[in-house]
């Protein structure tokens, strides 16, 4: 048992004990997929195929984005020094490895998932989960390990206050790559998935997945690339950037307390051993699979929230006082348990409004029934509506911290929620994995029963990633907030009493800046929703051509040529992802030094794009969801089934949902944090 002195020490290399753990358990897991049945020979050349698509992709996606990065490494090692712009480059390097790695799993995975299928649910069940657990548990252990070597390094280096200030280059370096990858990576997998689906369904009738369909590799190889490289890049950042938010506003409000350094990274490692038991619990079970995959997110709550207590209490025994009040044990606490609370608040939210289960879905399942314009209305309000939970929540959240422990409470909160990351991103890297895996076993011809497998974990794995987007984007919103109050502390310690700082509503500096920054989420979104329209129409045109050119591939006699679509789209993907990524760096630069807005209108465009963003984010990937499974609720036989006037609206409607769902939606996540971090290194150049 450590002691308060052992855990006010040592709690950052406790934290990353644990982060190394989860690592070296994603490694026995990986060994455990390897060591599974392959599946038949067609079933290896299907799962090469689309392996071969995805690492051709990244590896040109990795090429793209190293000469940009290399651009701006020049920039913070000219304006903020070699500290600043190591940190960016260990930030890139890990949300690349993130993604990265986390795709070579999931496709391996796959072909697994497809295997076990061929043997019982169970097996493939387990399969699908180990592969997106390899995924999570990489993900947290790399930002505790990247964050807290990094701190503990530069801390005893150059001392702590210039190990904070250069953490914000390594948050910078992970939500750069995050926004190209989230970007580059849906706007491959849409284009793909609307290509194939607008000819393959509506034209030919042809079922998803069909062989016959010239654009069904490019759509599995779009779901590796796309949701599992993505996400895991995305979910990086956010963990690492709440991490380093938290470390800030701990630094910036509590000076005299180190403690408030070591407990975000505390935290961290406690939920890295409570994701490991949840996972272990999963594939152990017996449940249904959803059953199953709810109880695990609970039963990591419940342990993050019995240990989090003493933790607290070794760390804080006595009251502190900050800037903005006196902080005790037991207010930070009861912070932490908002931020654990929230999650399973946001997830249940989240799975009502995609679910097959309730109305939300049935609702747009019916409206399909009187056409494309009824079923596209249908999904517009469900996603609006789905906003207004989320954001009572979130304000309740936001209010209940702080009231508890000022700023740091809302960073401890929103922590507390990142800190589930392992075994959420477990959740959402199995949807693309049985996605997959479900495409493998049609193309090989497996039984009907496997198929049947395959396709209910689908399912499952389909309303997971909706709910796991919905917990990204609510956490994503949260931690801009911590940023933004990063911001304005960094501003008064700056100026240090020079001049008078104040975002005045009666300030038309702090109007224009919340008029820009509400208008960045729109722009971005409408640059990510074309990328994807012009690459799918791109897709649909050869998918025409190949089948008049060779009528055959209908008939099985001859075979579509899969590496063209793969072309197309990767091609565009690369070309697309540059000016919306782009985008946000360039804005608060311009706002940043344009001599009449400055640092007080920047401060209106941090805020407004928090808001605009949060909400945009959570209509589209809200929408997008419930039209994907009004779809399938459509095809598993409810009004008139495949084939029917109303399933033909309803691929109407996921293919209008999937570029809000997989690629706008989600990349507005690392897109808001971006624009709060660049203006918080804008600082010290704002005011010399």
């Amino acid at each position: 048992m450590f002691n308060l002195m052992q855990l006010s020490k040592n709690g950052i290399h406790l934290a990353m004990i644990c982060g190394s753990f989860g690592i070296i358990v994603a490694l026995v897991l990986i060994r455990s997929i390897l060591k599974a049945p392959a599946g038949t020979r067609k079933m290896g050349t299907i799962a090469a195929a689309i392996e071969e698509g995805a690492k051709a992709y990244l590896n040109r996606q990795i090429t793209a984005i190293s000469l940009i990065a290399v651009v701006i490494f020049g920039a913070l090692l000219y304006f903020k020094g070699q500290t600043t712009s190591t940190g960016f480059i260990i930030g890139a390097v890990c949300s690349l490895a993130a993604g990265y790695v986390g795709m070579r799993i999931a496709v391996v995975a796959n072909l697994r998932t497809a295997a076990g299928a061929l043997l019982s649910r169970h097996t493939a069940m387990r399969m699908a989960f180990s592969g997106g657990a390899v995924t999570g548990l990489l993900v947290v252990g790399l930002a505790l390990l990247s964050v807290g070597g990094f701190f503990v390094l530069a801390s005893q280096l150059l001392g702590e206050a210039e190990a904070v200030s250069s953490l914000i280059g390594l948050a910078l370096g992970a939500s750069l790559i995050s926004v190209f990858a989230r970007l580059g990576g849906g706007i491959y997998t849409k284009a793909a998935d609307v290509g194939a689906d607008l000819v393959g369904k509506i034209e030919q009738n042809l079922d998803e997945d069909d062989p016959r369909n010239p654009a069904t590799i490019a759509d599995n190889v779009g779901d590796n690339v796309g949701d599992c490289a993505g996400m895991a890049a995305d979910v990086f950042e956010t963990y690492a950037v709440s991490l380093i938010g938290a470390i800030f506003v701990g630094f910036l409000t509590l000076k005299s307390t180190p403690a408030a350094m070591i407990y975000p990274f505390v935290l961290g490692g406690i939920s890295v051993i409570g994701s490991i038991f949840a996972i272990f619990y999963v594939n152990a079970s017996k449940q249904k699979p959803g059953a199953s995959l709810i109880t695990a997110v609970v039963l990591n709550v419940l342990f993050s929230a019995v240990l989090f207590y003493p933790a607290t209490k070794l760390l804080f025994p006595t009251a502190i006082a900050s800037t903005e009040k006196i902080l005790t044990a037991n207010g930070l606490y009861a912070s932490a348990l908002i931020g654990l609370v929230m999650t399973a608040i946001i997830v249940l939210i989240t799975n009502y409004f995609t679910s097959t289960h309730y109305e939300p879905v049935r609702r747009i399942a019916r409206a399909s029934e009187t056409g494309h314009g009824t079923n596209i209305i249908a999904g517009i309000a469900v996603g609006n509506h789905a906003t207004v939970l989320p954001a009572i929540f979130i304000i309740a959240a936001i209010l209940g911290s702080f009231e508890l422990a000022g700023l740091y409470g809302v960073a401890v909160a929103v922590m507390s929620m990142l800190s589930l990351s392992g075994i959420v991103i477990s959740l959402d890297a199995f949807g693309p994995i049985t996605d997959n895996a479900g495409g493998i076993a049609v193309m090989s011809e497996s039984p009907k029963s496997a198929r049947q497998i395959t396709d209910e974990l689908d399912a499952v794995g389909n309303t997971m990633k909706a709910v796991t987007k919905g917990y990204a984007i609510a956490s994503a919103g949260l931690a801009a907030l911590v940023l933004f109050g990063s911001y304005v502390e960094e501003l008064r310690n700056h100026m240090n009493g020079t001049m008078a700082l104040a975002f005045s509503l009666s300030d038309p500096r702090v109007i224009a800046g919340l008029l820009i920054g509400g208008l960045l989420p729109f722009v971005f979104s409408a640059f990510s929703i074309d990328a994807v329209g012009k690459a799918a129409g791109a897709v649909v045109l050869e998918v025409r051509r190949q089948l008049k050119l060779h009528p055959g591939i209908l008939t099985g006699k001859d075979t579509p040529e899969y590496g063209t679509c793969v072309d197309i789209v990767t091609k565009a993907a690369l070309r697309e992802m540059i000016i919306p990524a782009l985008l946000p760096i360039g804005t608060v630069v311009a706002v940043g030094f344009i001599p009449w807005l400055g640092a007080v209108a920047l401060g209106g465009v941090l805020v407004g794009t928090i808001v605009t963003g949060l909400f945009l984010a959570i209509s589209m990937t809200s929408s997008g969801g419930a039209w994907d499974n009004a779809k399938k609720y459509i095809e598993e036989g409810n009004h008139g089934g495949k084939g029917s006037s109303a399933h033909s609206a309803a691929v109407t409607g996921d293919t209008v949902g999937d570029p809000y769902k997989d690629t706008a939606g989600p990349a507005i996540n690392p897109m808001i944090k971006v624009v709060n971090i660049v203006a918080i290194l804008l600082v010290p150049l704002l005011f010399k």
